[in-house]
């Protein structure tokens, strides 16, 4: 099945998180993908991951968590000769990806303006904590760092755990997100006019991009955010609740939802209430309407009223754990979770967010062995046995 990257050819040079997590939705989307590696160690994420043994092979969970069908090439770029590979590399691709500190590739003779000269359409996408430029650009940036500096940290939990760290890696995950989606865009452009381009994503702006209503609130009406914990700062009663058993979020921020609410656990006297007469009010008294609720709720468990409450056009959810999610009939019907088979084992992999009307995109091949393309690609770059072998010799490969 044709996917839209298909002919698309991609250098990964990323490392972790954010780089990986961009060209795997690339990959998704059909490109080819040919992570260079640094040779020995490759990338660290393949010694990361709750497995230790699967760490050891170097075949990490939190690596095949975002490789998924790459090949792996090893090349030491700092050697001449590795970094002349790497322009053969680039004669043959059509997008190049690193996470590199902002100057690295530039002092390696590697950067996008040496790589243009010889590559006019290549889409050069670098990946940093905080931008190519600013105060802040030369600094080291984990995803926890950029949390903390970006604000996310101080709006999670409530006003005894704030600031809390988001429970997943949401700066990075951002930042590939948003490369990813630069990168498309780029290519495009540079199809229709035969130039590339230099992306510059900062992780920092990524996540900040993504608080819109926060940012704005903030900018344009001057109300500094606050750590609310499971309560939704736009509409009330939008949160978290207690319920006879389980927690369940409910989100009934229009009017007719809140008379829905009242009614399915039998307390419409809430709905004539003074405190509770419109949208403002209720996020006014939002304490004095969740002290109201949730007696009410405890009458059944979060499984008995979710039914219920969607019956009745209240948007609800139980607050579910990772695992009862992944093993939920619901992500099992629309395929997200995919099994790839490797060598050493099964790779169970989740897909994008989406799904095409005629395809579901899935990886198509596992997360690759460390260097298990390297002699395969120098062979298709022209280079004969001897000179791979002089290559090894030297530790190029």
């Amino acid at each position: 099945m044709s996917l839209p990257l298909d002919g698309v050819r991609v250098l990964d040079l990323t490392n972790v998180l954010a780089g990986p997590f961009c060209t795997y939705q690339l990959a998704l989307m059909g490109a080819e993908v040919i992570k260079i590696e640094q040779p020995g160690r490759g990338d660290l994420a393949r010694r990361l991951g709750a497995d230790p043994e699967a760490a050891k092979r170097n075949m990490g969970a939190s690596f095949v968590a975002v490789n998924g069908g790459k090949q792996s090439v090893t090349i030491d770029l700092k050697h001449p000769d590795g970094k002349a590979l790497l322009k053969r590399f680039v004669l043959e691709a059509h997008v190049l990806v690193e996470n590199f500190r902002p100057g690295v590739m530039d002092r390696l003779g590697l950067g996008y303006d040496a790589l243009r000269e010889i590559q006019p359409a290549l889409v050069y996408c670098a990946i940093s904590g905080f931008g190519k430029t600013g105060p802040f650009a030369q600094r080291q940036a984990y995803d926890q760092i950029v949390q903390g500096t970006s604000g996310v940290m101080s709006i999670t939990g409530d006003a005894q755990s704030a600031p809390l760290r988001v429970g997943y890696p949401v700066a990075d995950t951002v930042g590939g997100l948003t490369a990813a989606f630069a990168v498309a865009a780029a290519l495009v452009g540079a199809r229709q006019t035969g130039t590339g381009r230099f992306i510059d994503v900062s992780m920092l702006e990524s996540t900040l991009a993504t608080m819109g209503w926060v940012v704005s609130n903030y900018l344009n009406a001057q109300v500094e955010p606050t750590p609310m914990g499971n309560s939704n700062f736009t509409a009330a009663p939008s949160g978290t609740f207690r319920t006879g058993k389980g927690l369940i979020n409910i989100s009934a921020n229009e009017d007719k939802q809140y008379a829905a609410l009242c009614d399915v656990i039998g307390r419409a006297d809430l709905k004539t209430d003074g405190r509770f007469k419109d949208r403002h009010s209720r996020k006014a008294n939002r304490a004095a309407l969740t002290a109201e609720l949730e007696p009410a709720l405890q009458g059944r468990s979060a499984a008995e009223w979710e039914p219920l409450l969607i019956a009745a056009g209240v948007p609800t959810g139980q607050v579910l754990t990772v695992p009862e999610i992944l093993k939920h009939e619901h992500i099992s019907a629309r395929g997200f979770v995919c099994e790839l088979h490797a060598a050493d084992g099964t790779q169970r992999v989740t897909r994008c967010g989406f799904r095409f009307h005629d395809h579901n995109p899935a990886p198509t091949t596992p997360a690759p062995v460390l260097s298990e393309h390297t002699q395969a690609w120098l062979e298709r770059l022209g280079c004969d046995a001897a000179e791979i072998e002089r290559l090894r010799a030297e530790d190029v490969l």
